[in-house]
């Protein structure tokens, strides 16, 4: 006994001198985790859990993070990295090990499972670098804000994404984050959220995105249609030309939304895709809901959404605007159980519980605020 005593200390100080130098400071597997539990399809195909269980590190720079993926004793051992300070291009490299697969100037969750990156104390603010996700499983970011991420102009990082997931990825959680830009296409930005290369089991939650030319994709082109089963479920969209989200093929669960100043097309569901939209509110925005910019049309299922002052273009060859009516296209059932918000409480609701730094409350589904379990599951 005294033996293995022993060697699990030799271990624990081993690792800590390693850490000691690349700026990851160690803490207990009991301190402050992800909060919540993740619901929607990310509570599909065995659910989503990060890093619970695992050890907690706390880090302040892009390198940190890196490190303390890259000094698990797997590629698979469940880590919880607790974020906080600023994360930029001047604190962010590229770090080798057996359990990663790190990159400069992106923070690179590749070939990795069964992790947890989340803000705590005075916030975590991911500035011009973007998060990339990439043939990975069993992931949270949570508490997080990602703004300015560049793909033209200087620096650049994750193509331009502030999140992006592609190849072979499952069940990740992105949950109270902020996502922001300062412009469109022309201006180096390209979008907040992409999903692409069979990217499945996904749900974005209680999430701003706004400022930007486009909110977020699924699928790259018309031909990858291979991503599917993600839920939007009480975000804010504001101020986006487009692409919230542009769906293309799978299956999408959008309810309890809050849509402000959407200026060219909101959900595009295109390419055999079908979506299911409930309870959302539309305020100020043009052509919300419908088959755009393209002759592969998608469906949608419709149920209880809330129309203000929204406008629509006229139906044409490369349009199909779902109109005033909304009237569904399709049928999608959702395997999951949730509670819907009634459409009429969204703007509020969602105004006091989406993004970073807020508390990470989420809804009772009585149009209420709550407080969530004490622990990771």
């Amino acid at each position: 006994m005294k033996r293995s005593i022993a060697v699990r200390l030799g271990a624990v100080l081993a690792t800590a001198a390693i850490a000691a130098g690349t700026g990851v400071v160690l803490s207990t597997p009991e301190a402050t985790a992800a909060t919540g539990t993740a619901g929607g399809y990310a509570s599909q195909n065995g659910g989503t859990t990060g890093g619970a269980g695992g050890q907690v590190v706390r880090a302040t720079t892009g390198t940190a993070i890196h490190a303390a993926l890259c000094n698990r004793a797997s590629s698979s051992t469940p880590i919880i990295i607790e974020v906080q300070g600023t994360i930029n291009h001047g604190n962010t490299s590229k770090v080798s090990g057996n359990s990663c697969n790190t990159a400069d100037d992106v923070i690179e969750l590749k070939q990795i499972s069964n992790v947890t990156l989340v803000g705590v104390g005075s916030g975590a603010v991911f500035d011009q670098l973007g998060i990339h996700v990439r043939e990975a499983s069993n992931i949270i970011i949570q508490n997080v804000t990602v703004r300015n991420v560049k793909k033209s102009g200087s620096p650049t990082s994750n193509g331009g994404d502030a999140i992006g997931m592609e190849n072979n990825v499952r069940n990740v959680w992105v949950d109270h984050v902020t996502l922001e830009a300062s412009g469109g296409e022309s201006e180096g930005f390209d979008g907040l959220f992409d999903l692409k290369n069979n990217t499945q089991y996904v749900t974005l939650s209680y999430s701003i995105l706004r400022n930007s030319g486009r909110g977020g994709l699924v699928g790259s082109s018309e031909s990858d249609r291979s991503n599917s089963f993600i839920t939007y479920h009480h975000n804010r969209f504001e101020n986006l030309d487009s692409r919230a989200p542009l769906m293309r093929g799978g299956v999408a669960h959008i309810y309890n939304n809050h849509y402000v100043n959407i200026r060219e097309s909101g959900i595009n569901s295109r390419a055999g895709a079908r979506v299911r939209v409930d309870n959302n509110y539309f305020q100020t925005s043009k052509d919300v809901l419908g088959t755009f910019y393209t002759s592969e049309a998608g469906t949608w299922h419709t149920n209880g959404n809330i129309l203000d002052r929204v406008t629509w273009s006229s139906p044409g060859s490369q349009n199909n605007p779902a109109g005033p009516a909304m009237q569904s296209t399709t049928s999608v059932s959702i395997p999951y159980s949730h509670r819907l918000d009634g459409a009429n409480c969204v703007p509020d609701l969602v105004n006091r519980l989406a993004g970073a730094n807020k508390g990470v409350q989420f809804s009772n589904g009585n149009c209420s605020p709550t407080n969530p379990p004490p622990t990771n599951p």
